[in-house]
């Protein structure tokens, strides 16, 4: 059974940073998975988004589809010779997210996703296998390249009560046009977007959002908003 996550984004003004993450705290702790950085639970994320020929995805979240999936991989921080990144799947249902993934070494990443030589990886699990398969048919299914770089920094943190519920700010938001797998930890060229706000999101397993996290996005005045880093991203590029 396919477990779907709600997910809720708003924009927000830089200036409010502080007081916001002043507000949540009493109900968040950071992130498992983060590194502290001057006090801040914060990691760099860099994903390459795949768009077919003629942008099916990109169309898809312009004409509002309710039901759509997005193909990126995704990597963190710097690379290391040890680096692996994220295939994924993000599947979306109205405001509910499902996602899979499988993790791969970096530098087996362009014989994976291009060539479909599996090497070592094949067989280490059926997950594996199966979500690999998955990427894998939809990139050749629908002929999907490599489209745009998308970096930002991600302050993460979970929830103190609930680890189900995650709230992430995501800032400094940056991209680039690209065809090659190899930009995923390329600096060169990313344009910001987004130059004076950026998203929160709150994300969440049980129907209803927390009634916590609910009365602080309205005391902010919040509004959410069906943004996509990839849809604004290809936009962005438009002018530059």
């Amino acid at each position: 059974m396919i477990r779907y996550r709600y997910e809720k984004k708003y924009l927000v003004r830089n200036g409010d940073l502080e007081g916001l993450r002043r507000r949540f705290m009493p109900f968040l702790e950071p992130d498992g998975f983060t590194q502290m950085k001057g006090g801040i639970p914060e990691y760099t994320v860099r994903s390459i988004y795949f768009d077919s020929k003629d942008s099916k995805s990109f169309y898809e979240k312009i004409e509002g589809l309710s039901e759509r999936k997005k193909m990126r991989v995704r990597g963190y921080g710097t690379v290391t010779p040890e680096t692996k990144v994220v295939l994924e799947i993000k599947r979306k249902l109205t405001d509910r997210i499902h996602k899979n993934r499988v993790f791969i070494p970096y530098q087996e990443l362009e014989e994976i996703v291009l060539h479909s030589r599996l090497n070592r990886l094949a067989s280490q699990s059926k997950t594996v296998d199966d979500n690999l398969s998955r990427f894998l048919f939809n990139i050749k299914r629908y002929n999907l390249a490599p489209k745009n770089l998308i970096v930002y920094d991600r302050e993460a943190y979970q929830g103190r009560f609930n680890p189900g519920v995650r709230v992430t700010f995501d800032k400094r938001i940056r991209q680039k046009k690209t065809d090659k797998l190899s930009s995923l930890f390329s600096n060169k060229g990313l344009r910001q977007v987004w130059k004076e706000s950026f998203i929160l999101e709150v994300k969440y397993f049980e129907p209803e959002m927390p009634s916590w996290a609910k009365s602080i996005v309205g005391e902010f005045r919040l509004k959410p908003e069906a943004l996509s880093k990839y849809t604004n991203s290809v936009e962005h590029s438009l002018f530059f």
